[in-house]
């Protein structure tokens, strides 16, 4: 883990209230590891006072990692008007990122509006073998692939007001690859808003499919000292409660209690 203070390469909007930041550091971006996150003060100041969890959306050469967020509240509005040269202060990388599919087996990504970021550096990492399917509200909120740095030749979109590709949620188009695919050689990889990962989880445990689920939670220090992350385990563990934070925030299926959430 390293705290730093990181220098801001870029920070462009891709799409409505969405950014993407590159910031500079060698030291993290040897270390970073897909699915993993940095915790980040947005500003200067001490208002707001707590650092927010962001998802490595990937890197860049050697020194640079890269973060995609969406303006939601006070501090990524801040984040949002900052420019190049600035520098924020970052902790990390943190986390127990993702295992890389096996060799051989198809892995299908589904992602969830900006539960896109983590799948994006998986991606990069596994190449080949892959379909990204990802769900948004609406056309006008698509994150541009090519602009985060990965081409794919096999994605697919759906919008839940129909505006492009599937119209529909995207786990439904989940379900429409699951029932034309060989179940036994697929891997799923998920990130996104809790009622789609609740979806996720249900038909990947149903078809007995290995998938690991990446959860988005509130952290206030990101080192599993505040507790403010906890989510129940399954019954099956040997835990009562995991911490995102330092358990996850990527997760198998199983051990996670998803009726709790």
């Amino acid at each position: 883990m390293i705290e730093q203070n990181t220098q801001i390469i870029f920070n462009k909007k891709i799409a409505p209230g969405t950014f993407l930041m590159g910031l500079r550091s060698a030291e993290i971006v040897i270390q970073a590891r897909p699915g993993q996150f940095v915790m980040i003060r947005v500003g200067p100041n001490t208002d707001p006072l707590l650092r927010r969890p962001f998802s490595i959306c990937g890197t860049r050469g050697d020194d640079l990692f890269l973060i995609l967020y969406k303006v939601v509240g006070k501090g990524t509005a801040i984040m949002s008007n900052a420019v190049k040269g600035e520098k924020l202060s970052v902790v990390g990388p943190l986390g127990r990122g993702f295992e890389l599919p096996e060799p051989g087996r198809k892995s299908i990504f589904v992602s969830g509006g900006i539960g896109v970021a983590p799948l994006v550096f998986l991606a990069q990492a596994v190449k080949s073998n892959l379909l990204f399917i990802a769900g948004y509200r609406s056309a006008n909120e698509i994150v541009p692939m090519e602009q985060v740095g990965l081409n794919l030749t096999d994605i697919s979109i759906a919008t839940d007001d129909g505006t492009a590709g599937h119209p529909g949620f995207v786990t439904e188009l989940l379900a429409s690859h699951l029932t034309e695919s060989a179940e036994g050689h697929l891997k799923i990889f998920t990130c996104g808003p809790l009622p789609m990962l609740k979806r996720v989880a249900a038909l990947t445990i149903e078809r007995d499919i290995p998938c690991q689920v990446s959860l988005e939670a509130t952290m206030a220090c990101g080192l599993g000292a505040c507790q403010g992350c906890a989510v129940r385990a399954s019954k099956d563990g040997n835990k009562t409660y995991y911490h995102v934070c330092q358990d996850g925030p990527v997760f198998d299926v199983h051990t996670i209690d998803w009726e709790s959430l």
